[in-house]
Order: structure tokens, then sequence, then C-alpha cells
């Protein structure tokens, strides 16, 4: 597996980079998130933690507003993305989810060829003259070359995403969001779905990101938030209990009730 990375914030970090505000949620009476009040760092790595149903995917889900998917959801309070209050009446729900990117426990790649994927967001979003061809080709191959696939698939690119190795379809997956440059990216368990050396190669990718992108991952996997996080959120009962560096977090945390989790006593 990945060895421990250190934390060396990169120059694009500032505090503003994801912030919410008194945030609250609830999915008809039941309250799942309370007064969540954070500051996620742009350019970093930060990762959700906390035992099953204590709301990190729920968090994660509120940065791109997902939730509202279902009618029974309630949200009160503020998220801000580059200084933007997401839940403003202006806000267009298509610009938010070209600038808040998503990827999903288990790959899920259109059924469309390699190509088509990662052109699919350019043909939603991008202007006429990204439309054309020659900015197609360079988009799509700028995109296989930063997740590592371009050597790989340059020579497959009209064949059918969906018969990808798992590994390659998450990488694609993220390929995907990369052309329409977003500025965060939220991943919800990426590697629940792989092997562990498909876990090792989309460690390694989530770093080469950090600085160009703000991600937040949320993970069961204590060793991979230790691996692959610089900062690192722990939430219980839908509310944060701790929020510090990753390695302040899991050697000298400040909470009994994080110290209790990370030591494996419950969750």
């Amino acid at each position: 597996m990945t060895a421990a990375v250190s934390v060396n914030v990169p120059s694009t970090a500032t505090p503003e980079g994801l912030e919410t505000r008194d945030l609250c949620l609830w999915y008809g009476d039941f309250q799942a998130l309370k007064n969540v009040n954070l500051s996620i760092k742009r350019g970093l790595i930060t990762s959700l933690i906390g035992p099953s149903g204590c709301g990190k995917t729920t968090l994660l889900r509120c940065f791109n507003r997902v939730n509202e998917r279902y009618g029974y959801v309630r949200t009160t309070g503020e998220i801000r993305i580059l200084d933007k209050n997401i839940y403003d009446a202006d806000v267009s729900l298509i610009q938010l989810r070209k600038s808040v990117g998503m990827v999903f426990q288990r790959p899920n790649p259109l059924p469309l060829s390699i190509y088509e994927n990662v052109a699919f967001g350019l043909r939603v979003h991008g202007s006429r003259s990204e439309l054309k061809k020659a900015k197609l080709d360079e988009a799509v191959e700028r995109a296989l070359t930063e997740v590592g696939l371009w050597e790989d698939l340059k020579d497959r690119l009209n064949g059918p995403a969906t018969a990808l190795q798992l590994e390659q379809q998450q990488k694609l997956c993220i390929a995907r969001l990369i052309p329409t440059e977003p500025e965060v990216i939220l991943m919800d368990e990426p590697c629940s779905a792989l092997d562990v050396e498909g876990t090792r190669a989309i460690e390694e990718l989530m770093w080469t990101l950090r600085g160009r992108y703000t991600i937040v991952i949320v993970t069961h996997n204590m060793a991979q938030a230790r691996r692959a996080s610089d900062e690192s959120i722990f939430m219980l009962l839908g509310e944060i209990m701790e929020h510090d560096r990753t390695e302040d977090l899991f050697l000298n945390p400040r909470n009994p009730k994080t110290a209790e989790y990370i030591e494996g006593r419950y969750g």
C-alpha cells in the first residue's frame, strides 16, 4: 500500500476553499446534520471519517446539493464555495455540479466509448469553440494523461468504457470531471470496490491531483485516511467532533470520542 505522505500545504491552499456555516439537514423528521461549521482548505485532501450513519456521506452530498433530489430533505445554513453560498437563489445546479464533481463508491462509466465518457462534460457545458473536434481531442488526451490512462487507452478510445478493469473505470470517472475544470472533487469511498493494487493506484492519483483541486473523501478505512489526506474530520451522530491535520488527529486527538473511534473501541 501507499506509504504515508508528509503534509506539505500547497501554495494554492487557502482557508476559504469550502466553508459551512451552521449547516443542518433533516430527512423528514430525522436530523442527520447538526450545526456543522467547517473550513476546508483549498488544494488539500480532506477525509471525512466516523462510524456508519454519522453523516459523512450526507455532508459530502451537501457540497453539490445532490441530497435535494429527495423531496423529504430540508437544509438550513450555508455552504460557501469560492465565497458564494451555494444555496443562494441565483445558483445554477448545473453550474454548481460542473464546479463540484463527484466520484462514487462503484465506478459508474457511461455506456459510451472511452472517448465520449471523457468528452461528456464538455458536450454538456462547453462553448462552441470547445466542441470543435481538435479541442475535444486535446481535452480527452489531457484528462487521460492526468489520471495516468493515456498510454494504455490511446489506441482504444472508441472501445466501450464499461469493458475496462475496475481500477481503470474509476480513473476514467475522475478523468471525466477534469475537462470542465472543477474547483472541488468529492469522493465517496472511491476505493471500496477495488483490490489492494487498485486502492493504491487511486490514492497515488489523489496525491497527483492535490493542489490543483480541493478533494474531499469519505472513507471508512482509517489506514487510508492516514495515508491519503492532509486533514481529517471526525463526525459522530451528525456533528463535527474534531477537525485537524491528519497526523495530529490520529496521533494526538483532542476529543476523547475521536480517540475512542480511531483506537477501535466502537464504530
